[in-house]
């Protein structure tokens, strides 16, 4: 069976959102946000850098949440979330999938970081506003993308799993203006997928 080692509010619901829709069979360890569990000494023998996701299929170990979704989606795909190489679909799906972690996410940690993690004396407004301008560009191809569209390459796929996630962290940062309508009708359409509510109440 398939094991997650997983803590709320990171990636790793990623993955679990993704175990949920393809309905797998899996183990949770649910760890604190916190060094003493993601530090220890145990879980750094999972991760080298003590973060998660980090996913065990048997003897194989792997970390990188869109690496793991690539690996689930190959070896344990149950029919679905990614296109065959020869559609159409293929490189958008491609292009999206990576996006994610190019393009949406480092702002969006940076942005975490200032205003989630660090101490109220230690936070920079200039890195702040920064990570909150270079988003904002960042998410506007999105919306663009999503014109006319429920999903990033039509029907749900795994680039979903990513940007989908992606961009509801950052609309829950308050980083999506009302004018990204699309984007905001994204957002809630991912919230509606009970696959989604149950990753999110892990």
């Amino acid at each position: 069976m398939l094991k997650l080692h997983f803590a709320p509010n990171s990636r790793a619901g990623r993955i679990v959102w993704l175990l949920e829709e393809l309905e797998l069979p899996y183990e949770l360890n649910r760890m604190d946000f916190h060094p003493k569990d993601l530090k220890s000494d145990e879980h750094r023998a999972r991760h080298p850098l003590g973060r998660v996701p980090v996913l065990e299929d048997g003897d194989i170990s792997i970390y990188e949440s869109g690496a793991i979704v690539d690996y689930v989606l190959e070896r344990h795909k149950n029919g679905g979330l990614k296109p065959a190489t020869d559609e159409p679909e293929f490189p958008l799906y491609l292009q999206w999938f990576h996006y994610c972690e190019g393009m949406v996410m480092p702002p969006v940690n940076t942005i975490v970081v200032q205003t989630l993690l660090l101490p109220q004396e230690k936070r920079d407004e200039t890195v702040l506003a920064q990570a909150q301008r270079l988003l904002a560009k960042s998410l506007a191809p999105v919306d663009a993308a999503l014109a006319g569209k429920d999903y990033l390459i039509g029907d749900f796929s795994g680039a979903d799993i990513m940007l989908g996630h992606a961009s509801f962290m950052s609309n829950r940062l308050g980083c999506v203006a009302d004018e990204m309508a699309n984007l905001k009708g994204y957002v809630s359409r991912v919230e509606q997928r009970p696959a989604f509510q149950k990753a999110m109440s892990s």
